[in-house]
């Protein structure tokens, strides 16, 4: 596997080993620096850099392992900066919060939780990275559960498990990661993740109604004046841009089951390279913001850097393990175990999204890691690749990560309070990821 790197990305590897030592130690030493707060990317390069030298690599072969990895998730990063066009459309203009107070509107009080549940499912379902999505229901989240009188327990629970939801049918980082491991189109693993999805969203309301009148409560000083503001675009021409880019991702699945070739994947392949912006420039238009086009793209795109240089730092350590003994090592424990080698792929991906907390990292570095071995072991790539994702989704509420510290800051409650709700997220996680491996061993993907 190794030697077939070298070759197709023209970086020599071939003939490198780094030790299953070196691997923990660069894992360990970027969990460290995850937790002590060093920028995520940088933490990760930190501790490939210590793991390659100590595992025994010299610095040459340090630098063209950095460069293996940075290459395996150069798609990726293409696809989430042309993403940063659509993030921009969504968020600068207020479009994202309008479908949100739209859904919660719709749905009423008397259904809170699943209106706040879905509303980030849909926001993050529209393409608004996890993180994001969270911040901008939250605080609809706060009003709406002081007038019902649901726990702020019951609402963060409901809108992490809604944004975990979103996350496996979304455009985003997560998908497009999952996707190019497994050399998918997105609207694949997409389309593949709605029903894992659909389980995830009941699993997180049935929970939040067993829980909305325990715990901690929403009380009148969490309120923001800010969150009635209602200088927002109209839910109607809020939703083009994400229906014009998922509704173009779609028309090759829907070609190929159909066999209408004038849309199948062979003869108008869509990609998220240019789909994204088109529906990015659709949404402006019908809002009006043709003018600042370049504007809202450059401030999406920024919002993106951040998780692009995460992805990098997860390639770095991706590569590192390409090139170590790790694969082969659990592999085999696998099989002394009695474990078919497909289950590396929810696996892989919430082992590493846990000691990331990175969704994104862990996806990427479980599928450049063991997506060949998934593969040579007869598992599907649709079926691999949809494990991968919603693996990602399992342990990923860890109190290192964005996620958790953006629900922790934006719901206004302590950090031992936050901590109590992971449980719950873990069992919506959970049942998200025993749903994608239940339709893999019921034969879903043949």
């Amino acid at each position: 596997m190794v030697e077939n790197y070298s070759v197709v990305l023209g970086v020599n590897v071939a003939g490198i080993e780094v030790s299953v030592f070196g691997v923990m130690l660069a894992l360990v030493l970027s969990i460290f620096f995850i937790i002590r707060k060093m920028n995520p990317a940088l933490a990760m390069f930190t501790g490939v850099f210590a793991g390659a030298i100590v595992g025994g690599a010299n610095l040459p072969q340090m630098v063209d392992i950095v460069i293996l990895g940075g290459r395996q998730v150069v798609g990726a990063n293409v696809r989430i900066l042309a993403g940063g066009f659509l993030v921009g459309a969504l968020i600068e203009t207020g479009a994202a919060e309008t479908i949100a107070r739209g859904i919660v509107k719709g749905l009423g009080e008397k259904r809170a939780i699943f209106a706040i549940a879905l509303s980030a499912m849909i926001v993050t379902g529209a393409g608004v990275f996890i993180t994001v999505a969270m911040l901008i229901v939250s605080p609809i989240a706060l009003s709406v559960a002081y007038r019902a009188n649901i726990s702020k327990f019951a609402a963060i629970l409901a809108i992490s498990g809604g944004a975990k939801a979103g996350n496996v049918i979304s455009p985003n980082p997560n998908a497009l990661a999952a996707a190019e491991s497994f050399g998918l189109p997105l609207s694949e693993v997409m389309l593949n993740g709605l029903i894992p999805g659909i389980v995830a969203l009941v699993v997180t309301v049935a929970l939040c109604k067993m829980m909305q009148n325990k715990h901690f409560k929403v009380e009148a000083e969490d309120l923001d004046d800010s969150a009635d503001a209602a200088d927002l675009p109209s839910f109607g021409k809020a939703i083009v841009a994400p229906a014009v880019a998922i509704g173009m991702l779609m028309l090759n699945p829907i070609g190929d089951i159909l066999g209408i070739g004038a849309i199948n994947s062979a003869n108008l392949p869509m990609d998220p390279f240019f789909v994204l912006p088109i529906g990015a420039v659709a949404g402006l238009l019908v809002l009006g913001k043709g003018r600042r086009i370049t504007e809202f793209a450059t401030k999406g795109v920024l919002r993106m850097a951040p998780i692009m240089l995460v992805v990098f730092g997860a390639g770095a350590i991706g590569g590192l393990i390409t090139v170590s003994v790790f694969p082969a090592m659990i592999e085999d424990a696998l099989y002394r175990m009695g474990i078919p080698t497909a289950f590396l792929a929810p696996l892989s991906s919430t082992i590493f999204a846990s000691v990331t907390g990175s969704a994104t990292a862990g996806i990427i570095i479980g599928g450049e890691s063991f997506g060949a071995t998934i593969l040579a072991a007869g598992v599907p790539a649709l079926a691999g690749a949809v494990m991968l994702h919603a693996g990602g989704g399992f342990l990923d509420a860890v109190p290192h990560s964005s996620g958790f510290l953006a629900t922790q800051q934006a719901m206004k409650c302590t950090m031992a309070e936050r901590m109590r709700v992971m449980p719950w997220e873990f069992a919506v996680g959970g049942a998200m990821t025993l749903t994608s491996v239940g339709m893999y061993l019921l034969g879903f993907w043949g």
